[in-house]
Formats: C-alpha cells, sequence, structure tokens
C-alpha cells in the first residue's frame, strides 16, 4: 500500500482511508493514486467480510482536487485508446467501492472538485464540514471538459436530467450548505472530530446501503428524455445552448449528448458513453488551450510578473480621485476588501453620488442572497467621501480615475501628492495615456505607476499595472500587492501608448467599423464576431466606450505624434466613425444611439440606417473571413506588443486578451491562437488578409523569426 492512501482498520472493523498524494498540496487522481486506489480496492474486497465500513477522509485542507491537469493536457488522439481505457478503469475502481456491499462515508473536510466529488459521489454516504472553504461540484466544462470519473451519470441518476444539467453544463459550485439542501449530501458537521464522528455513526445506522440505481425498479426522478416533460426541455435545449456557446465550445454540447444518452441506458453503458465523449474532449485542441490558461493564471497569481525583492505590502487606506463610474467601482471593490478609501471629486455631494453607486452595487449582492445588510453596511463604512485634498493625508495608494485628459489627471495628482504619507505610491487608472508623461505631474516619479481597470470593475477581474520608465521595483510590487489584495488579477506590462490592452482592443473595434464602412452587412459583423467567440460585437462595444470618447483619444494621439514630429496614420475605421459623430450626431449608448438604438424597456437593435446608408449588396465576404479579421488583428498586434517591448511575457499576453478584452477563452489567449493555429499557416491565413483587407495584416517581423525557427510563444 503507498502513502497516497492510507489504510487503517480500528477496533471498530472501520476502515479508514486517508488520501495523501506525497509530494503535492493537493490530491489528484494521477497515476499514482489510480495504483493505489486498486491495491487499496483489491484489499477491501478481499477484508470485506472482516470490517463494517469505509471512511474516505484527506489529509489535506481540501478532500480532492480531481484529475491532474498536467497528465490531461499531454493526452493527445495517439494514446486516445490508451486514454479510453484508463478512464473505464478507474470508473471500474469507484463502482467497486459503491458495490463493496459495505457502508462507504465520504467524510469531506474541504473543496471536493472535479473527480474528487465523482469519488463522493460513488460513496453511500457524504458528510461535510459546514466551512466556506467546502466547495463541492464538476467544474470540468470551465476547462473544455466533462466528468470522466461517472459523475454525470450518477448525478443524472441523483438528480435526473432537469436539475442535473445546470450543474454540469456550467460547472456551477455549491457550498456544503447548497449541497445538503438538493440532497447531494446527507449532514453537515461542525469540526473535523465531529465530520468523524457522524461519519462512523452513519456506518452504524445503514449497515448494508445499496445505491439507488442498483435496486429493483429504480426510475431517473423526473423521467427518461421519453417522458413528455423531460421530452419539451430537450427540444429546445440545443439552441439555447448554441446561442451560448456560438459552437466555440463542443464540452456543454457533449455534456448534454452524454447525458440524454447515459439517461435512456444502464449504468455500465451510461459510463461507456460517458468515456467516449471524454476521451474525444480530452485529446482534442480546445481543452489544452483552456487547460494552459488555468496553468497561467496560478503563475500570474503566484507573482510571477512581481519583483522578487520587495517584501508583500498591503494598503491600509486609498485615495481615489473621481467618483464616476470608474472611480467609484474601484472604491467600490477597495472598500470589499477591507481597505479603507478616500473617494474624492470636485464636492463633497459628487464624491457621493460615487458611494451610491457602491450602494447599488451592493444592494444587489444583497438581493441574490451574496452579502448580508451588517457586512454592506460595514464596506459602505469604509468609504469616506470628500471634496478636499486634505482628507487624503495618510493615504499609502492614490488611485486618479478622472476623464481621459492629461492636464486635468496632472492637476489631481500633483495635488494629491501635496498631502499623502511620502512613501505612497501614485497611480493613474488611464486607459490610453502614456505614464511616462502623466508621471511629469509629480515630484517623486519613481513612485508613480498605471493602474488600468476595467469596466465594470466589481465584475472584471483583470487589471493592467503600467511601468513606467522611472517607476521602480517597490513601486510596481506594491502596485502588484493592491490588485492581490483587492481579489483581481495583475498583469504587468511597459508603458507606451494604449498600452497593451487598449491599443489591442482598438484594433478589434476598428476593423469592425471599418468592414461596415467596406459595406458589409452590420448584421453579418456583430453574428460572425460572437460565433469567433467574442462576448459582444465591434459595433455593440464600440456604443458602450462611445464613439466621442473614441474620437477624443485618437485626437490626443495625433496631437501628441505631431509634437514628436510623427504623422499619425490614419485607420479606415476613423472616417465612419467621424460620420456618425458630426454627420448624424450618433455618439453611442450614452448619448441615445450610435451604431445600435435604444429603445426605452426594449432591446437593442441595430440602427435601421446602416442597412439603408452603407451597406452594399456586392461588398459581402464570407463569414470565415469576417470572423478571422476579427481575431486576426488583434492577435497580429499582441505580437507587436511583444516587438515594441510593451508586453514582458506570453503569460501576460494571452491572459490579459483573454480578461481585459474578450479574446475567445476557447484559444487560450492571443499568442496561443498563433501557436494553435500554427505558425505557418497562421502567416499564410494573415498574408491572404493583408493581400485582400489591407496591409495591417502582414505578419510581424517577428512572428516570421519564431516560424523560421520552429519555436512557439
Amino acid at each position: 500500500m503507498t502513502d497516497a492512501i492510507q489504510y487503517e482498520i480500528g477496533p471498530d472493523q472501520i476502515v479508514t482511508l486517508t488520501l495523501d498524494m506525497p509530494g503535492q498540496q493537493a490530491n489528484t487522481m494521477n497515476q499514482t493514486w489510480r495504483q493505489a486506489m486498486a491495491q487499496t480496492v483489491a484489499r477491501l474486497q478481499a477484508e470485506r467480510d472482516s470490517i463494517l465500513g469505509v471512511i474516505l477522509r484527506s489529509a489535506k485542507t481540501t478532500f480532492m482536487a480531481g484529475g491532474d491537469l498536467n497528465e490531461l493536457i499531454q493526452v493527445d488522439k495517439a494514446r486516445a485508446q490508451w486514454f479510453y481505457q484508463m478512464t473505464l478503469d478507474l470508473k471500474a475502481q469507484l463502482r467497486a467501492l459503491e458495490t463493496l456491499g459495505k457502508p462507504v462515508v465520504a467524510a469531506i473536510n474541504g473543496a471536493a472538485l472535479g473527480g474528487g466529488w465523482e469519488l463522493c459521489l460513488a460513496c453511500h454516504g457524504r458528510i461535510a464540514l459546514d466551512d466556506r472553504q467546502v466547495r463541492l461540484g464538476l467544474p470540468e466544462v470551465t476547462l473544455g471538459l466533462l466528468p470522466g470519473g461517472g459523475g454525470m451519470v450518477r448525478l443524472v441518476r441523483m438528480l435526473g436530467l432537469e436539475k442535473a444539467l445546470p450543474l454540469l453544463m456550467e460547472g456551477r459550485l455549491l457550498s456544503a450548505q447548497q449541497a445538503l439542501k438538493v440532497g447531494l449530501i446527507d449532514q453537515l458537521a461542525s469540526d473535523g472530530d465531529d465530520l468523524l464522528l457522524k461519519a462512523r455513526a452513519w456506518i452504524f445506522a445503514n449497515p448494508a446501503p445499496v445505491k439507488p440505481w442498483d435496486a429493483p425498479g429504480f426510475q431517473i426522478p423526473g423521467g427518461t428524455p421519453s417522458h413528455p416533460k423531460v421530452a419539451q426541455m430537450l427540444a429546445i435545449a440545443p439552441s439555447i445552448l448554441r446561442s451560448k456557446t456560438q459552437g466555440c465550445y463542443p464540452a456543454p454540447e457533449k455534456i448534454l449528448a452524454a447525458a440524454v444518452e447515459g439517461a435512456q441506458v444502464d449504468f455500465h453503458a451510461a459510463e461507456q458513453i460517458e468515456a467516449r465523449y471524454f476521451t474525444e474532449l480530452t485529446t482534442g485542441q480546445i481543452p489544452k488551450n483552456m487547460i494552459g490558461t488555468w496553468f497561467a493564471l496560478n503563475e500570474l497569481n503566484a507573482g510571477e510578473s512581481r519583483p522578487k525583492a520587495p517584501p508583500v505590502y498591503h494598503m491600509r487606506k486609498v485615495g481615489i480621485l473621481g467618483a464616476g463610474m470608474m472611480g467609484a467601482g474601484i472604491a467600490c471593490v477597495t472598500a470589499r476588501a477591507g481597505v479603507d478609501v478616500v473617494l474624492k471629486d470636485i464636492n463633497l455631494a459628487t464624491a457621493q453620488k460615487g458611494k451610491d453607486y457602491t450602494v447599488k452595487v451592493l444592494d444587489k449582492q444583497i438581493e441574490k442572497g451574496r452579502l448580508t445588510v451588517e457586512q454592506r453596511d460595514a464596506i459602505l463604512a469604509r468609504i469616506k467621501t470628500t471634496g478636499r485634498d486634505s482628507d487624503l493625508e495618510g493615504c499609502d495608494l492614490i488611485i486618479e480615475a478622472v476623464f481621459e485628459d492629461r492636464e486635468l489627471k496632472a492637476q489631481v495628482s500633483a495635488a494629491a501628492e501635496q498631502v499623502v504619507v511620502p512613501y505612497a505610491v501614485i497611480a493613474s487608472n488611464t486607459s490610453t495615456l502614456p505614464i511616462a508623461g502623466l508621471a511629469s505631474a509629480v515630484t517623486r516619479q519613481e513612485r508613480f505607476i498605471g493602474l488600468h481597470f476595467f469596466s465594470p470593475v466589481d465584475k472584471m477581474r483583470l487589471v493592467e499595472i503600467i511601468k513606467g520608465p522611472r517607476t521602480n521595483d517597490m513601486t510596481l510590487a506594491r502596485a502588484f500587492d493592491f490588485v492581490q489584495q483587492i481579489g483581481k488579477t495583475p498583469i504587468v506590462v511597459n508603458d507606451a501608448r494604449g498600452f497593451f490592452t487598449s491599443r489591442v482592443f482598438a484594433t478589434f473595434t476598428n476593423e469592425g467599423i471599418a468592414m461596415l464602412g467596406e459595406g458589409i452587412s452590420a448584421v453579418m459583423i456583430e453574428t460572425e464576431a460572437r460565433k469567433a467567440g467574442m462576448p459582444v460585437g465591434p459595433l455593440a462595444v464600440s456604443d458602450e466606450v462611445s464613439l466621442s470618447l473614441m474620437s477624443h483619444i485618437r485626437q490626443q494621439a495625433r496631437k501628441d505624434l505631431a509634437a514628436e514630429g510623427v504623422t499619425m496614420v490614419e485607420h479606415p475605421a476613423n472616417a465612419m466613425i467621424d460620420l456618425l459623430l458630426n454627420e448624424y450626431q450618433r455618439a453611442g449608448k450614452a448619448a441615445g444611439g450610435g451604431f445600435y438604438d435604444y429603445p426605452e424597456g426594449k432591446p437593442k437593435r441595430l440602427w435601421p440606417q446602416l442597412k439603408s446608408r452603407f451597406e452594399k449588396p456586392g461588398a459581402q465576404i464570407a463569414g470565415q473571413d469576417i470572423r478571422d479579421r476579427l481575431l486576426f488583428i488583434q492577435a497580429i498586434e499582441t505580437v507587436r506588443c511583444i516587438e515594441d517591448g510593451v508586453l514582458r511575457s506570453t503569460i501576460d499576453a494571452n491572459i490579459g486578451s483573454m480578461f481585459g478584452i474578450g479574446f475567445p477563452a476557447w484559444t487560450g489567449g492571443a499568442l496561443q491562437f498563433i501557436n494553435q493555429y500554427g505558425l505557418k499557416d497562421f502567416i499564410a491565413r494573415a498574408q491572404y488578409l493583408a493581400e485582400h483587407y489591407g496591409e495591417r495584416f502582414e505578419p510581424p517581423a517577428l512572428l516570421l523569426d519564431k516560424a523560421l525557427n520552429n519555436k512557439l510563444f
């Protein structure tokens, strides 16, 4: 018996199996574990007549994390048969526990996810610690996979298709109390001792349990797919699913298929169906892209982009200049993290309006049961509103979040610097203006940095940290620590106009607008963008940003470049933006209309005159060309950001593109999109796009060099 599963039989003839994978922080179902499980099951079967029951517990702070992602990411189509058989062997091990004829109880002390939760579902009884750290569920879909250890088969038989499918297709995680409410666990325990005590009591109370599906006459709750009510639900499920995934994510579709097919056959056949779909997904490219994202996030959150020397520092008091949507959002997330906030605007009344935004956000959380009134009041008490610079005294971080105007930003930053502590970090929430220029407004430029939040701040998890030419490592480290302190994911980039995310995002919106100017159907542009995996079309998101702001940023850039003796290259989208602003007075959503109309109380709709005034029947192009233009231009600009020294790592590029811009998650990020496409194939396609739609699609020299040397990003 290996250390991975420790086997101990007590004087009460109850076997305790302790999961403790050597050399790992969490238990995973890797090869070592599977070998240990095979030995454990064989011993249990051999000693069956001399034991009363089995308790599964974990020596880790979590119960079990599930499959080994390092192993899964390496499974290719050449190993499909091996993987399929390995999956069936694993299912057989869990099935042996389930049919042991003796009670098997999971004593769940922490998170049980994926394969860990599947192990629990194979047990007869489940008792969980009543602790908020306990999370239970099958999140495989978020990695482009489906549960492969019998979890789908068991969950459908426990809850029925209607209740099981949302958990499976959305990867929803449940707290211990939620799992108790839906009947997925049997009891809650107050602490570790109580957990084991109740597990033993359950064994004594249930000496010979049989799973419902192993008993004669079992029927799936709610009925099989042929039941009229279930059939009605399933008739519309595929179309609803396709509207959400746009066909970019195969995992939810395979989950639906495996669950429905498995509900019409016996348990053993259902497990085989599950294994086939699991193998098909695992050997594909999309899960590898999405698992790579998970690894990248872990590296970022572990401080990969943070200077190593400075010690970790937690901000105690943060001043925010500007109480508009961005400033108010930053104040909200900062106060929620337990940090005192001074929210300053031109006067107290304007600052209070910003605080009112936080009230609305928190009240919605109360309505959803995610926050109590007491917690809300405690958060609001941390936000002090003011119109005076003197109230910023004692702040160890200032975040300027006023309008994207260099003179205004300089004015408020300089005034704030006069009253904060000498070691305070001064940050700008600019989305495009170079940090070098903004830093000139303060005396301690080594303490100046960019902190680019994304809207809405309470929902967007990324923060782009921009290191200016004079920003020192202490400032960068403290900015990084603050971003993590408020629960956000930081990427670090070097200074340049538009930095990384805004620069690449602009290529997406401009490409969509340029296509409209070419006479391509607005409906096609927006539809194909979503089919490519973008969360929203380029015309819709331009309305959200506002065409007037896009024009202002362009004019500022032209002015700055002219001062440097450089003539700005005009993008073909600019003429369309100017036309909508100047001739049609359509500046975007906030102004009442842009590319879309926004009728009160009704869904937005494309402005009808886009079709009559701009669409040309002979200008239509293939949907694939539209999708590629929107994705390729972003990926190409990301490569240029590496060439220009703006991006510091592939991880920052991939995570930043997905979580800041909305680059499709199925790709694994803008650079991984190129990797998985194949560099030589990507270059050939880019050259085709350049020939037909403009030289902006020409492959950058760095990309050509990588392909020549067979190197991936």
